[in-house]
């Protein structure tokens, strides 16, 4: 090899270094299989690999799929000749042999792989170089109704195989809105929202687009792109409700019967029927061609019309649009008879009514449908009983079945009542009806008192309301138990104040008189009561009451001494709590139905705080106030009538105390658990809350805070959080294991301020689990170590002295019994 070809090949091998080709990066060795990875596109004499060869071999033969562009140098050297080509041969396949010096194959051959790595060496291209497509109007967004497709030859699997799909134009694009919309992944093309609702083939029937396609997933500028124009036809939607079905109710045609047909914009859609009246029987069906059968007789006075939805689905089951409304309405046939109201109608006239009166009507019914011929009716009397005194007395209207006097006027002593048979019919029906006419006695008669005047009556003024006071009577000769006879009692004179009132028993016509409200002595003494008697008939004309149907009486009421009344039961007065002593806060007033004077005084002032003038109810404070104590301070006043049976009465007095602020700043409860742990090792925080007992106003509370001392300043600060909380921290952390009393200054705030100086104790203490621990010497309640070790030894030296004294009996007990045991042994004979 040349100098000029090994400085080639250095320079390859350098390149080759750099770019990593072969495994493990390495440049030479050993003749093994191998596998190699490179880009397509690279310049031509590029350096792959250089194999070692081992004696007796001294040269290479590179077979396989070369193509012309691998070789082999003797010494081994792998290289390419020209660019590679991935679209032309993505892997290339060699082997290579060792040969010794008469080119016998000493070594191999082996495997070699030649992977060629894409580039984005081409452009994406359409398949077509122009699309065309229809939409019907209404489609369902986003399902694609056309595709566009390019191809890339690039390796699909990499970033220069995606392609990315976009509309770049739209025309014409109404209001800057898009109509259309496309999947950058599939190609696929399908209507917007706004497309779906407002394509209208009248207004724009074509529409161009513009899509383009990029490869490299559309991320880069370095990109390759092609477009495309897309004609898109706007067809009109034929997925439309149907016209209105009516179907004759009971039809004798075989069933099912087509209705109506439905038609989705493309073929395939799957159709049901939704029932959203939930209809106990619903009597419709839809195949799959989209008609729409009724499958059994409908019966308009069941229900006379439906309405009932059709949906189109996809394969899926996805709804493909909106349900079309579907209504069907019962026809009417005439297939009901007239029916009577009620199996007898009954009906009233007067004797001497005029000829051509009204009697009543006579009310039938039709199921059918109303307003049609079937439904209308014709009425005809076809028999009358009794025929007396002449046949055909009434009439009824054709088609009204109003029924008339006709020919005389009645009278009750010819009959009492007639019977009537009426044909009510249709056009194809016949019913017959029934009615009771009842001739009724005229109201020719007036009430009659049984006497004009009941004299005079006399009761108390605290007669119980309710109380009956009087009985009257009237009588009337008109038919019993009818409008003409019945009486009711009126008060006309006498009771202007409506304290009194008149029932009427329904069967006697008695009227009782009783109390409706209190009587008072003092109002009026005397009633000159008259009563009218009358019936709630209108009398005959020429007919009129008179001095017969009235009576009089007297009622007198006698007085009883009652007690003072107050004009309300509840006085209500509001004052500050600062009022000085002797201040007017309200005034009772009461009066004596007999004009006594009357006399006041408290009752339940259990604070003292008030006093009342006894003549006047002037209530005034003789202590002071404190809001805080009783906002709302009730006492009862009584109002005493001075002489006559002293009578008494009480009311509420209700004052309501108004806030003035009369209370400092306090702790909201008492602080004893504050602690830090002993020692500090960095400067902490405890947090404490204020309050006053004044009243709390919509503000909220703002108090401020300040340590109570300045000498307190260098060890400790306050800040302060809200308006009721604020910080107590310490400014270092040498502080000795011991409690500390920080006084703090709380004000309130308010226009004339007040401040309060509260203390707060703070333990340092040794801590465990972050807990304060006190040795037990140094807990309040328990002895220290000296008199805890004193008690101790009273203890056992009281319990020494006990078992001394318990020993000592126990001997002295002993030796009595031994000396016992000798003197028996004296006296006690020995034995042989």
């Amino acid at each position: 090899m040349t100098t000029q070809a090994q400085l080639h090949c250095l320079c390859l091998l350098t390149l080759y270094l750099t770019t990593g080709y072969g495994q493990e990066g390495k440049f030479s060795g050993p003749l093994k299989p191998m596998e190699f990875s490179i880009f397509e596109g690279q310049e031509p004499s590029q350096l792959i690999f250089q194999f070692k060869a081992n004696p007796p071999a001294v040269t290479f033969k590179l077979t396989g799929e070369t193509d012309g562009i691998f070789q082999i140098q003797p010494d081994g050297l792998l290289y390419h000749n020209k660019s590679l080509d991935r679209e032309t041969r993505a892997v290339h396949r060699l082997q290579v042999s060792a040969l010794d010096a008469q080119g016998n194959t000493v070594e191999g051959p082996v495997p070699v792989t030649i992977e060629v790595k894409d580039i984005n060496d081409n452009r994406p291209v359409f398949l077509q170089q122009h699309y065309e497509g229809s939409v019907r109007q209404n489609s369902r967004p986003g399902k694609p109704f056309m595709y566009v497709n390019a191809t890339d030859l690039d390796d699909p699997a990499t970033l220069n195989g995606q392609l990315i799909y976009q509309i770049l134009m739209q025309l014409p694009k109404v209001n800057n809105v898009m109509y259309f919309q496309i999947n950058n992944q599939t190609g696929g093309i399908s209507l917007t929202p706004q497309g779906s609702q407002e394509l209208d083939p009248l207004k724009n029937p074509q529409y161009k687009l513009v899509v383009s396609v990029a490869d490299m997933g559309g991320l880069t500028e370095h990109s390759f792109s092609d477009s495309v124009p897309v004609d898109i036809t706007v067809k009109e939607n034929i997925w439309k409700p149907p016209e209105p079905v009516e179907i004759e109710e009971n039809s004798t045609k075989p069933y099912p019967f087509k209705i109506t047909q439905v038609q989705w914009n493309d073929p395939g859609a799957l159709y049901s029927l939704l029932d959203k009246e939930n209809t106990p029987r619903f009597p419709f069906s839809i195949d799959q061609e989209g008609d729409i059968y009724v499958t059994q007789p409908l019966d308009r006075e069941e229900k006379d019309a439906y309405v009932f939805y059709a949906v189109a689905k996809d394969e899926q089951g996805k709804p493909l649009s909106k349900p079309l409304e579907i209504q069907v309405k019962v026809k009417d046939i005439n297939d009901n008879p007239p029916t009577c109201s009620s199996p007898v109608t009954v009906l009233e006239v007067q004797e001497n009514e005029q000829i051509g009166s009204s009697i009543g009507t006579l009310i039938a019914h039709d199921m059918d449908e109303e307003n049609t011929v079937n439904s209308v009716l014709e009425y005809r009397i076809v028999d009358q009983t009794p025929k007396v005194p002449q046949d055909g007395l009434f009439l009824v209207q054709e088609y009204s079945g109003t029924l008339q006097l006709v020919l005389q006027s009645l009278h009750k002593r010819d009959t009492p009542q007639y019977n009537l048979s009426v044909q009510v019919s249709d056009k194809d029906f016949k019913t017959l009806c029934f009615v009771q006419i009842n001739v009724i006695d005229i109201n020719d008669q007036i009430p009659i008192f049984e006497k004009s005047d009941y004299g005079n009556l006399t009761f108390p003024e605290d007669t119980a309301v309710g109380s009956v006071i009087l009985t009257i009577q009237a009588t009337d000769t008109d038919e019993p138990h009818t409008g003409s006879s019945k009486i009711l009692y009126r008060i006309t004179q006498g009771d202007s104040e409506g304290r009194l009132e008149i029932e009427t028993d329904p069967q006697t016509n008695t009227g009782y008189v009783k109390l409706k409200k209190p009587l008072d002595f003092e109002t009026v003494a005397i009633h000159n009561i008259v009563v009218q008697a009358e019936n709630p008939e209108p009398l005959v004309p020429g007919v009129q009451y008179n001095a017969n149907s009235s009576a009089t009486f007297r009622l007198m009421v006698t007085d009883v001494n009652e007690a003072p009344q107050f004009s309300q039961q509840v006085f209500e007065a509001k004052v500050s709590e600062a009022v000085a002593k002797g201040t007017k806060v309200g005034n009772m007033t009461a009066k004596d139905p007999e004009g006594l004077d009357v006399s006041y005084s408290l009752r339940g002032d259990k604070r003292g705080w008030l006093r009342i003038d006894p003549a006047t109810g002037e209530i005034f404070s003789v202590a002071q106030l404190d809001r805080e104590a009783e906002s709302l301070y009730r006492v009862q006043v009584v109002a005493t009538e001075v002489g006559g049976s002293y009578l008494s009465s009480t009311a509420q007095f209700h004052l309501t105390l108004t806030d003035v602020n009369d209370n400092p700043p306090r702790l909201v409860k008492e602080y004893t658990g504050l602690f830090f742990c002993y020692p500090l090792k960095a400067p902490g925080s405890l947090i404490f809350e204020a309050t006053d007992d004044d009243e709390l106003t919509f503000r909220g509370r703002h108090f401020t805070f300040s340590l109570g001392s300045e000498s307190l300043q260098k060890d400790w600060e306050v800040s302060k959080i809200n308006g009721t909380h604020a910080h107590l921290s310490t400014k270092h952390t040498g502080f000795e294991e011991r409690v500390y009393n920080i006084s703090i200054r709380i004000s309130d705030g308010d226009r004339q301020p007040l401040e309060g100086i509260v203390s707060l104790p703070v333990t340092f203490c040794k801590c465990v689990e972050n807990r304060c621990f006190r040795p037990a010497a140094h807990m309040p309640g328990i002895p220290p170590v000296g008199m805890a070790v004193g008690i101790l030894l009273a203890t056992l030296l009281v319990i020494g002295i006990i078992l001394a004294v318990v020993f000592f009996r126990m001997k002295r007990d002993k030796g009595q019994h031994k000396a016992e045991s000798a003197q028996a042994s004296e006296v006690k004979p020995l034995r042989n």
